[in-house]
């Protein structure tokens, strides 16, 4: 597959990287900053272009990678839609929910894939989690909750635009939570019900959230809890706890840690005792889940199928964010519909 990869910063190299293990080729690239541009261009061999048209119109190209903070995303869409191409977007698909029905429908009427990297779906953990408990490993599910209690310095807010709602869309939910939260959709199912509170700067000097708790309530009766900041100094792995009738499964960082399961049979579970984790350091995460993600994105491009984190799942995810905010900012219990366009 031939990539071509809109905005060249950490992620992107992150990106890069995985790409070369799994052979697809990064075709052409583009930055808003032409030296941060060509400097990315030198590293990988794509050829640099200045402007997100003449990338999407590119001739050796099968899709495009988005890169960019989560602001930047339905110009490319449009584009894209127009030249055919198809188009991966980083978590999350964007910053409000009337932008990401635009996108979820530009791309169905155009014929082409919409991803977003969502790539602990990828891992191993999680990939086992998924089959355990559709086959019933563990019991009915009563409780999902996530934690994502990280650190982040007063050096990573330091341009203006993180943690900005006009930029990023929020604070430590919509850009370190949505992995979570994501899991716990793919995992549990959808969310019908929350009640959330936050703490608007509370360490940080920016104007969105460093710390946030919200209830869940899932459509099948489980509940649960998702909390997530950037302002726990050191900060700890992430972590996943799914707790049904038959047992419980945890999942720390990437890896599955417990699995107390009552009677169980059935193929043996990967505990590890302890994975990676972006807890303090946003680049120390594994290349797999990436490469897997990628691989499953390119044949779903080759075979006109939506890849297994698709655009409705994008959107499923920034609906709960953007829940969880509005019931913080109104201070009362929110309902979510299920989607339906």
């Amino acid at each position: 597959m031939r990539v071509g990869i809109v905005g060249t910063g950490a992620i992107a190299s992150k990106h890069a990287q995985a790409y070369r293990n799994i052979g697809y080729e990064i075709t052409v690239c583009t930055n808003a900053t032409a030296v941060t541009g060509q400097k990315f261009s030198n590293a990988t061999g794509a050829e640099f272009v200045p402007t997100v048209e003449q990338l999407c119109r590119h001739p050796h190209l099968d899709y495009v990678d988005v890169c960019t903070l989560p602001g930047y995303r339905l110009p490319v869409v449009e584009l894209c839609a127009i030249s055919k191409k198809h188009v991966l977007v980083q978590k999350p698909i964007a910053i409000n929910l009337e932008t990401a029905e635009r996108m979820v429908v530009l791309a169905r009427d155009a014929g082409i894939q919409l991803g977003v990297v969502s790539q602990h779906r990828f891992d191993d953990s999680v990939l086992f989690l998924k089959q355990a408990i559709s086959d019933g490993r563990l019991g009915k599910i009563l409780q999902a909750d996530a934690y994502v209690k990280w650190y982040r310095s007063a050096e990573y807010y330091s341009r203006p635009v993180k943690g900005s709602w006009a930029g990023e869309g929020g604070g430590a939910l919509i850009n370190q939570g949505i992995h979570q939260i994501d899991l716990l959709l793919y995992l549990i199912g959808g969310v019908d019900e929350v009640f959330a509170y936050w703490q608007l700067g509370a360490l940080h000097q920016i104007e969105s959230e460093d710390s946030i708790s919200a209830l869940l309530h899932y459509r099948s009766g489980a509940t649960g809890v998702i909390q997530a900041s950037t302002s726990l100094w050191p900060g700890y792995p992430e972590r996943l706890e799914i707790h049904g009738t038959k047992g419980t499964a945890i999942i720390t960082g990437d890896k599955l840690t417990t699995w107390d399961v009552q009677d169980d049979s059935g193929y043996a579970a990967p505990i590890a005792r302890q994975g990676a984790s972006g807890s303090s350091d946003p680049m120390t995460i594994s290349l797999a889940p990436f490469e897997r993600q990628f691989l499953d994105f390119g044949e779903a491009c080759k075979a006109g199928h939506a890849p297994s984190c698709s655009a409705m799942d994008g959107f499923r995810a920034l609906q709960l964010v953007r829940s969880i905010y509005t019931s913080c900012l109104e201070k009362r219990k929110l309902q979510i519909a299920p989607v339906t366009f």
